[in-house]
């Protein structure tokens, strides 16, 4: 009997690279029901796609968010055509690939259905190669209304769940409407569309851990995930494109069988260039290439950015209670920030330049850590990459805010599959420091009154805790165990209410006896936590902002203004704190600085506490950065990015160093808080003037300033000031090392509160240096200067003290001659 051998020859194609096409062209949409069609954008919304067919009038606008709720109630539909052709259907796989679906969606390729999406914030990917022909094609999506959808679901339960029909979807909870947004609940293709063409094998993802690291080696671990149609041999190839990375490159070998596969390859790193946060020393990051080749052919590849740091959550009991600090490269470090929400309400509308200067807005202000608030979304890959690159560390919530959840298990499957996701997109970022559960969920349990407000039977209360603890402290943990073991992971932000001690002793802590409990801001120096990851207060954005959405001129009782104040008591709140530390001020311009300067003393008091109790307290992120529109908010930088007068307190008391002066035991007590890692010399100068510049008391002294450390070293009797009156005098306090680079701090203390201030109309005078600087006098004492040069003006320092006999020296960005004119204002002008 004669044997045959049989060769199989494969075709070349097999292993060519993988084809990606864009879908995102030619777009129409429409409401269901309606005949006409009108253009649309992908990636895009809904309301901008009314917008911009002039079906709606701009959403942002006064008094227009009523007018458009009746988009909510209804479906809509979008529909492109698009032509396949030899180049991808040769492909044995042909996967249609949305980036984002918004939310609820059915989506057919030529009339027949293939998927069926739940999930904002998910992904979705399904094969259609059969339902495919050659020529022109068809896309259609049918959206069917979050919120009709969503009171369904809550309709099948016997109990109500808290903030009603927005905790059923997967969907941006801010859309629905916060104290700092209006609400519109669209849909649309909010991320992008694309048709991926692969034969045999493609990389699925790639995970890198750090098994070591020292000052000599750096020791990594690549986890390749391979996703194989048909067995094959290839060839998996690791590379950095580091210049000074004299490592070779690991390489693999193996047959890859079909399925998915995971291949581990290991990398060495000699003498690692370390990744540091912002203002300790350089984010250093490696780029790493991950190729998947038969023979010679890349047939997929991976860049990944790594950043070589040990980062941990430290947690441990001591005699109060149990202290919460991260620890970074084995060194602890406060951790200054703010708050991050989405920067607009219609998503797509963000572009890579708004995130790099929304982070370069807080490298600028010293910050080192942004939370990403778990009532928005997960941020764009560029974020991520741009926090990479400065050194900020995120925290990061998962998308559940203010509510119980529904416990189902689809609605707990579907949740489940969203953190995989998430977790696997950002786990690689250096910058990703924590995951966090929810935000205020637990607190809002245990302290809302909920129970009492939807008349909970003890059966209601029992099953929606179980469900609360089935995803929050088992599901969500347990992927994290799997896909993301080595970084910390922390249930709900807080888990204490600020109405109890308890949260000041343990854990984070979201502060709101201030604003929210109308208590005063020198309560800030009584209510500090271990980790201050929420305070705040509201400013008012700046006059053009307001200007954009409301005509002018405005009164702050006018219906446009008041439709921007989404708080139910924010002007109401701002008032009475304004009463107790500021002087009416004289035209509604002027309210809009005075409230500013209260928001920065409001800020100004909090750091310098929670700062000054280092290390009890290793934390302060601010509530908030940003704004998703143009409204009255808490955020520090407003909706068209200007920085408001909190944005620059914030820059000063986040400064590596820090003078803190405060009223103690009837002693002016003065504080140096150093975030330095090493032990500096220094020299704290005192001086006591009058409002005209007269020296009336000095004193130089020579300060050890401790390495990342907190402490008093002058404590000054009240005696001290002599007969002055205190209405008019200021106490100048300054900080110098002996090293150049260090920028040395500086204080104005004041004895009285701003509407006591005995102040003179000052003339302030401004000479310009060159095109983009200028230096500025005064002939007595200026309190809080603020520069107005128009859009895109940004001054170097803003809404400033100036004494007498100093000159300040300010640069200007944003303009390439100099502005046509500056103006400028102080705050004895607002009587």
């Amino acid at each position: 009997m004669k044997k045959f051998v049989f060769i199989l020859f494969l075709p070349a194609f097999l292993f060519s690279q993988i084809k990606e096409i864009s879908l995102n062209q030619n777009w129409k949409f429409k409401k269901a029901g309606d005949t006409a069609w009108l253009s649309a954008t992908v990636p895009g919304t809904l309301h901008t796609d009314l917008l911009a067919n002039k079906k709606i009038p701009d959403p942002f606008a006064a008094g227009k968010e009523k007018e458009l709720q009746w988009i909510e109630t209804a479906d809509w539909e979008y529909e492109t055509n698009f032509v396949c052709d030899k180049s991808i259907l040769q492909n044995q796989n042909i996967e249609l690939e949305f980036s984002g679906l918004d939310t609820y969606a059915k989506v057919y390729v030529n009339d027949s259905l293939v998927l069926q999406a739940d999930n904002m914030f998910r992904s979705w990917n399904v094969e259609v190669r059969k339902h495919l022909k050659a020529g022109n094609n068809k896309l259609h999506v049918y959206f069917e209304s979050a919120v009709n959808k969503g009171k369904e679901l809550a309709k099948k339960l016997s109990y109500t769940l808290p903030e009603g029909e927005r905790v059923f979807t997967r969907k941006a909870q801010y859309q629905y409407g916060w104290d700092f947004a209006p609400r519109f609940v669209g849909c649309g293709i909010w991320k992008g569309v694309r048709l991926i063409g692969w034969n045999n094998a493609k990389l699925e993802n790639v995970l890198v851990t750090q098994d070591s690291m020292t000052n000599e080696k750096a020791f990594l671990n690549f986890n390749v995930e391979v996703n194989c149609k048909m067995q094959s041999d290839y060839h998996i190839c690791i590379s950095s494109s580091d210049k000074g990375n004299k490592n070779k490159n690991s390489e693999f070998n193996t047959p890859i069988n079909p399925g998915v596969n995971s291949y581990e390859l290991n990398y060495r790193i000699e003498n690692p260039k370390i990744w540091w946060c912002n203002g300790i020393r350089d984010a250093n990051l490696y780029q790493f290439k991950v190729e998947l080749l038969k023979g010679k052919v890349i047939i997929d590849a991976k860049y990944i950015n790594i950043g070589i740091r040990k980062l941990e959550l430290i947690q441990g009991k001591d005699s109060i209670g149990r202290n919460f600090y991260f620890e970074l490269n084995g060194k602890p470090v406060f951790m200054k920030g703010a708050n991050f929400i989405p920067p607009d309400i219609f998503l797509p509308r963000v572009k890579k330049e708004d995130y790099k200067k929304i982070v370069q807005s807080a490298v600028e202000a010293n910050m080192n850590m942004l939370r990403v608030w778990g009532g928005g979304t997960y941020a764009d890959e560029e974020f991520y990459n741009l926090c990479d690159e400065n050194g900020i560390l995120v925290w990061q919530d998962f998308m559940f805010a203010c509510a119980m959840y529904p416990g189902d298990s689809k609605f707990v499957e579907n949740a489940g599959l969203e953190v995989v996701e998430q977790i696997k997109r950002l786990r690689n970022h250096p910058c990703i420091a924590l995951w966090c559960g929810n935000n205020e969920s637990e607190e809002g349990w245990k302290n809302w009154g909920w129970q009492k407000q939807f008349k909970y039977t003890a059966a209601d209360s029992e099953k929606i805790w179980k469900d609360y603890k089935n995803l929050f402290q088992k599901i969500i943990p347990e992927v994290i165990s799997q896909y993301d073991r080595f970084k910390p992971y922390w249930p709900s932000s807080p888990q204490i209410g600020w109405g109890h001690k308890e949260s000041l002793q343990q854990g984070d802590s979201h502060y709101w006896g201030i604003w929210w409990g109308m208590e005063p801001f020198e309560n800030y120096n009584k209510k500090v936590g271990r980790f201050m990851s929420e305070y705040g207060f509201q400013g008012m954005p700046s006059i053009s902002c307001i200007n954009s959405i409301c005509p002018y001129p405005i009164k702050p009782t006018a219906a446009c203004l008041n439709s921007i104040q989404k708080h139910p008591k924010g002007f109401e709140t701002i008032n009475e704190y304004l009463k107790r530390d500021y002087r009416e001020p004289n035209g509604f311009e002027h309210f809009v600085y005075v409230s500013q300067l209260l928001q920065a003393r409001g800020l100004e008091i909090a750091v310098e506490a929670h700062r000054r109790a280092k290390p009890y307290c290793m934390g302060s992120l601010y509530w908030q950065l940003n704004d998703c529109w143009p409204g009255i908010s808490w955020s520090s930088v407003d909706y068209a990015g200007n920085w408001k007068a909190a944005h620059y307190a914030a820059k000063k008391v986040f400064q590596n160093l820090l003078i803190s002066i405060v009223e103690e035991n009837d002693s002016l007590n003065i504080y140096i808080v150093s975030d330095l890692l090493s032990d500096q010399t220094a020299l704290l100068s005192l001086e006591l003037q009058d409002f005209s510049g007269k020296l009336l008391w000095s004193n130089t002294i020579r300060a050890l300033l401790a390495k990342n450390g907190s402490k008093k070293y002058v404590s000054l009797p009240k005696s001290f000031m002599g007969s002055n009156k205190k209405e008019q005098i200021v106490l100048k306090a300054k900080v110098n090392t002996l090293i150049s680079s260090i920028e040395p701090a500086s204080k104005y203390y004041f004895f009285v509160s701003p509407k006591n201030l005995e102040l003179q109309k000052p003339e302030i005078k401004m000479s310009w240096l060159n095109k983009n600087s200028f230096e500025i006098t005064t002939n007595t004492f200026a309190k809080n200067i603020f520069l107005d040069g128009g859009e895109e003006i940004f001054f170097s320092d803003n809404y400033f003290d100036l004494p007498p006999g100093e000159t300040k020296i300010i640069h200007v960005k944003g303009s390439k001659d100099k502005p046509k004119q500056i103006k400028i204002m102080s705050l004895f002008d607002t009587y």
